[in-house]
């Protein structure tokens, strides 16, 4: 049985949607914090021959993103320049990409992953399928702002000029950022979905996909939980099962990524984070985004999967996948080993 079978505890389970910032991170805001001090430092750091690298870290992965702000609103005060562009001047490779996602905020960052994935010749549509299935309402309005600050363009529209057919009509639907947010199951309702989900896919030859985009990309988290079960009990097996055995291609890879999400956010980032160190090379981008995102949101709990699923802490996997100053850097991000 894999781990995603389990529905036992699923309805009453904490949920990473609802989670307040602050509460299941490694980063928490320093108290006493005086943020023309720490821009004073990283200038120091910065200064003449050589970068003290040491200070960069210690500085910015024992802030708040909201204290961030403050220091690069203290720094540009300070220096007439802005701190993004001389961690870029003084740092380079991965260290650098990790240190200026740092000093982004959160939203602004998001928004430059999804401008990242989809321009040039492809759309790397992975990128777009975990931010859209993983963020909540807030967070995509968040994003759809931050990306008109940026592009003078609606996100919706842009995207649409990216993907296409029934991949399209979900994501575009979880891009609206309008997810049902009721926190009361109808189990009646969920009842009905369940059919209906179970009549379009597993019961009739041919799939109507329709059903499972409409479901899934718009009731709210708790609603769904409870339609999973019910799924379970009308079909004998997850829904899961069965989106991977009807469907195929990005529909399918989005689709169960949302049951993934409404599941265990924090599995579904262990298993991302798993992924992207394993094998030969390491998946930078990917590391450093999912770090970064969710070091105050749930990185605790992520790290409490990535021990129970593999066997080792996500700690010890950073330490003998990456190196340098960009591995110090994650491993205070992480903030322990478990």
């Amino acid at each position: 049985m894999s781990l995603w079978d389990d529905l036992e505890s699923l309805v009453s389970s904490p949920s990473s949607f609802t989670a307040k910032t602050g509460e299941r991170g490694t980063i928490k805001p320093i108290p006493n914090f005086n943020a023309g001090d720490d821009a004073k430092a990283l200038k120091k750091a910065m200064k003449g021959l050589g970068t003290d690298e040491k200070t960069l870290i210690d500085v910015l992965t024992h802030r708040s993103s909201a204290q961030r702000q403050l220091i690069c609103e203290a720094y540009q005060k300070d220096t007439g320049k802005t701190l993004v562009k001389d961690l870029k001047g003084e740092t380079s490779g991965n260290f650098e990409e990790l240190l200026v996602a740092l000093v982004t905020p959160p939203a602004v960052f998001d928004c430059q992953e999804v401008i990242r994935a989809t321009k040039g010749a492809g759309t790397t549509e992975n990128v777009l399928i975990e931010i859209f299935a993983s963020r909540s309402n807030e967070q995509i309005k968040a994003l759809s702002d931050a990306y008109f600050n940026e592009t003078k363009k609606k996100l919706t529209e842009d995207l649409k000029g990216e993907v296409s057919g029934d991949f399209s009509k979900a994501l575009l639907l979880l891009a609206e950022g309008k997810r049902a947010t009721d926190t009361t199951v109808n189990t009646e309702k969920a009842k009905e979905d369940a059919k209906t989900l179970y009549n379009a896919g597993e019961k009739k030859f041919g799939t109507d996909e329709s059903k499972f985009i409409e479901i899934l990309c718009q009731r709210s988290i708790p609603q769904l939980r409870q339609t999973l079960v019910e799924y379970k009990n009308i079909s004998g097996k997850t829904l899961q099962q069965s989106i991977e055995g009807e469907m195929s291609g990005k529909l399918e890879e989005l689709l169960v990524a949302i049951v993934k999400c409404v599941k265990s956010v924090p599995t579904y980032f262990a298993e991302h984070l798993y992924v992207s160190m394993k094998g030969g090379g390491t998946d930078e981008q990917t590391l450093t985004r999912i770090m970064v995102s969710r070091s105050e949101i749930d990185l605790l709990d992520i790290r409490a999967e990535f021990k129970k699923l593999y066997k080792y802490s996500l700690h010890s996997a950073i330490k003998s996948d990456c190196g340098g100053e960009y591995e110090k850097t994650l491993l205070q991000i992480c903030g322990g080993d478990d």
